[in-house]
């Protein structure tokens, strides 16, 4: 099988030309196979697909018009109505996302103290001193002022979880820059629980290039190193 090793990227599959030879074409979205509905997914043009199989063969088959350039994957599950973003929320947003991400990584280090293998011995030293001083504030759904409040007085304890995260997604290329493509995995499984979450990394994008610095990045969530 000529295709075997031959990898196309999201939206395209292998097929052997008449010599033979592989190549990449638009995958045809009627063929994508059968889904689950909690497989579905919305499209940023409000329309729920079948999956991402349909999806991102749909954006291919649009490739170089203004519709194909548009259309990403919006969030996971069927579209709803998602309402707006106020400047209160998005304002007290970082503070819940950082909170939620200092409490990923801990409760990754309490999973790695019985098995190793989700952090790297170098991840689990940093995040052992978060987790040591972390009983202060158990993990659960707090008002705003505390959660505030807690990271004022144990600023510390948040830059390394803010870094993390980024560095978990920058990953095509790593080149300290998110991408749309980059943070879709963190905001399509977030939208429909936190529908602030689009608004607040078009804001994180400062200059308005498209791309998250590192720096934007750790500004968005008032981390001043």
């Amino acid at each position: 099988d000529i295709c075997r090793n031959f990898h196309c990227k999201r939206g395209k599959v292998c097929h052997a030309d008449k010599q033979g030879k592989p190549h990449c074409i638009c995958q045809d979205p009627a063929a994508c196979p059968p889904t689950k509905d909690y497989e579905h997914v919305c499209g940023t043009d409000n329309k729920t697909y079948d999956g991402t199989c349909q999806l991102f063969g749909t954006k291919c088959q649009l490739e170089g018009t203004k519709m194909g350039r548009q259309l990403h994957l919006d969030y996971m599950g069927s579209c709803k109505y998602i309402p707006p973003c106020t400047d209160y929320e998005v304002d007290q947003f970082p503070l819940r996302m950082r909170d939620w991400l200092k409490n990923i990584l801990i409760q990754y280090y309490e999973r790695d103290l019985n098995t190793s293998g989700i952090l790297t011995e170098k991840q689990r030293n940093k995040v052992k001193k978060i987790y040591q001083n972390d009983k202060r504030l158990v993990a659960g759904d707090h008002p705003v002022e505390l959660l505030l409040h807690d990271f004022e007085k144990n600023y510390h304890m948040y830059v390394y979880p803010v870094h993390w995260q980024f560095h978990q997604l920058d990953q095509h290329p790593v080149d300290r820059l998110l991408t749309h493509s980059e943070l879709a995995p963190l905001r399509a499984s977030l939208v429909p629980m936190e529908h602030c979450i689009t608004r607040f990394f078009q804001e994180c994008d400062g200059d308005q290039d498209k791309l998250i610095a590192l720096k934007e990045w750790c500004h968005c969530f008032g981390i001043k190193e």
